[in-house]
């Protein structure tokens, strides 16, 4: 059974990409991009660069860089001109290229809203690929298939979406799982220990309120 930490001291990721949604605004989350390697999609470098942090990389199609931006950061753009795939999912592969495969997503929620449901479908593309989680503002999405441990806290919200199980349960969760046909069924359950488990035959999309360790 896989298990899946809160992120924090002692859990922290490979690396970062931030992606062009609101810039993150917890403390814990900001201090990941001071820790870690940040992979930068090209429309979110002006914000991370305001913010006092400079890109590992930077990884986009380019059309949302500046020339000023280009010249300074020449050394470190990796430009993918193909148009069927977003920033967020390029960034993504040059990470695999480079061999990281523990990776936490920012800054890819807010803004418009079609936006942020495609990038937070995009997970369960990439977790074939590697262990990859997206932190917003306001928790933590994380992609899974089979049978998962999660680490948590008495009384933390936790969300179960079916993206293609016929069989689910779960443990140390307050109210009953089953393979939900409706995303809304999978809403706003609670953790009743400082771990929860799901049993299932296929994918599923955890999301548990706050997601950083205290």
């Amino acid at each position: 059974m896989k298990h899946y930490p809160l992120c924090g001291k002692g859990h922290l990721p490979e690396v970062v990409i931030l992606a062009d949604g609101n810039f993150p605004r917890p403390r814990s989350a900001v201090e990941m991009l001071k820790r870690l390697p940040i992979v930068c999609c090209d429309g979110a470098t002006g914000k991370l660069l305001r913010h006092g942090y400079k890109p590992h990389a930077i990884v986009g199609d380019g059309d949302s860089l500046s020339s000023v931006l280009r010249k300074q950061y020449a050394s470190i753009i990796h430009l993918e001109k193909e148009q069927e795939t977003n920033d967020l999912s390029k960034a993504f592969r040059f990470c695999l290229e480079k061999g990281w495969r523990n990776i936490l997503i920012l800054g890819a929620t807010g803004k418009r809203e079609d936006h942020t449901l495609g990038n937070i479908s995009l997970l369960m593309d990439y977790m074939s690929c590697a262990q990859v989680q997206m932190l917003t503002d306001y928790g933590l999405f994380t992609p899974v298939c089979g049978d998962s441990e999660f680490e948590s806290f008495p009384g933390q919200q936790v969300s179960v979406f079916n993206m293609g199980c016929t069989y689910l349960k779960g443990e140390n969760l307050a109210y009953p799982l089953s393979p939900f046909t409706n995303w809304w069924q999978g809403t706003l359950n609670e953790a009743t220990e400082t771990r929860f488990r799901v049993i299932t035959d296929g994918k599923l999309l955890v999301y548990r309120v706050g997601g950083l360790l205290k």
